[in-house]
């Protein structure tokens, strides 16, 4: 399965707060935020420039975004993108959402990640304001 995805422009962190903690305000603004909570956490994926000091957080991450939307019955979508990520040993943090998927990559590893990608098929945009 061949598909297509786009660079979002900022870098990202992923960041760790305690299960009861009101909603973070101040990482609800920007290009894309992920929200998700557990009884045992609450992740917060949004631009690294957001996150306080203080945060448990790990990043920068970049993130592509799958062009969907998918239909929920479709199959290897993930595994279309994931696969050759593995073989270039480069590892992942997926995020979907109704209509589509992400996957962030290390900020460190991108330029990597996209090569992998190209080899493997999939078309990969790159904004011009933040490239590779």
């Amino acid at each position: 399965m061949s598909l297509t995805m786009t660079a979002l422009t900022s870098d990202f962190a992923v960041c760790r707060l305690n299960p009861h903690d009101p909603l973070p305000q101040w990482g609800l603004a920007g290009e894309f935020f992920s929200l998700s909570r557990s009884g045992r956490e609450l992740s917060l994926t949004c631009e690294a420039a957001l996150v306080p000091p203080g945060v448990r957080a790990e990043g920068p991450w970049r993130a592509l975004e799958l062009e969907g939307p998918f239909d929920f019955a479709l199959t290897g979508i993930l595994a279309s993108v994931l696969t050759p990520l593995a073989q270039a040993e480069i590892g992942i943090f997926a995020l979907s959402t109704f209509d589509t998927d992400y996957v962030l990559v290390q900020s460190s590893h991108f330029a990597h990640a996209v090569r992998a990608l190209r080899a493997a098929g999939h078309t990969v945009h790159l904004p011009p304001a933040h490239p590779v």
